[in-house]
């Protein structure tokens, strides 16, 4: 369930269920649910109706499988190393990045804005579905952006089924979110946005990422969303409850965080 973490002030709006929160706008995609910010969902997202990367098909990476050794993938579609076919990223910078990407861009979807990059990902669009983000920190960083974004709009059961990791968590999110209205797609664009994030954990198998979010005026928040490698690509890992969002507070500036901006 789209349920924003475990530091929920006194107030009792965390008891409600979260279509009946203020923070709440009908978004799995990214629920800034700040109780000391007033309740600004700072929603960044893209278009969802391109077939195409951000910068046409994505070329090969050096030293990319060869059609003999894509037939030893792990099924039909699938190249050698686990990959959706096609699918080839630079995965060499295991790093936790201290800027942002330097072909980084914001992509429309709705009323919001994601962060997208050509080199790290998303390099396929279907639909609402962003996919074949690189197998880095910044790739987990960008799949975190995308995929939860999306879960607010029309084609989230597309996205939760693609792109979040099966389990009990996955239930009780399709549980809750169908309790919800999409957000629509159009209309007056959504106050603040992604201002920047911060890599709190990462190996190849999963990451812990924090969001820091724009709020109204000078206001910040942050909340963070767990990622896990699985079939070729990052998905989102809720909790068993279906919590995304965990430890939203209220931050004084972006001290800690890498800048989208800068």
């Amino acid at each position: 369930m789209l349920r924003s973490g475990r530091s929920r002030g006194g107030s009792g709006e965390w008891e409600q269920p979260f279509w009946q929160q203020r923070g709440w706008i009908a978004s799995a995609g990214f629920l800034l649910v700040l109780l000391v910010i007033a309740a600004v969902v700072l929603v960044r997202g893209g278009d969802g109706d391109e077939s195409t990367g951000a910068s046409g098909d994505p070329s090969p990476k050096p030293g990319a499988t060869s059609g003999k050794d894509k037939d030893k993938g792990k099924g039909k579609g699938r190249e050698a190393d686990g990959r959706p076919a096609g699918c080839h990223t630079d995965d060499s910078d295991q790093d936790k990045p201290t800027k942002a990407p330097k072909d980084f861009r914001w992509k429309a979807d709705g009323t919001g804005l994601v962060p997208v990059s050509k080199t790290a990902g998303p390099l396929k669009y279907d639909g609402p579905v962003w996919s074949c983000f690189a197998h880095t920190p910044m790739g987990a960083v960008l799949a975190a952006h995308a995929i939860t974004d999306h879960l607010s709009y029309p084609g989230w059961r597309e996205v939760v089924d693609r792109q979040v990791v099966p389990g009990a968590g996955r239930d009780a999110l399709i549980s809750d979110r169908s309790k919800a209205e999409d957000k629509p797609t159009s209309g007056k664009p959504d106050v603040g946005g992604y201002a920047g994030f911060s890599v709190l954990a990462y190996n190849k198998k999963e990451a812990t990422l924090m969001f820091l979010l724009r709020g109204p005026g000078s206001s910040y928040g942050s909340t963070s969303v767990s990622m896990r490698w699985q079939d070729g690509d990052w998905k989102l890992a809720p909790d068993t409850d279906g919590t995304i969002y965990a430890g939203m507070s209220k931050v004084t500036g972006t001290q800690g965080f890498v800048s989208w901006e800068a």
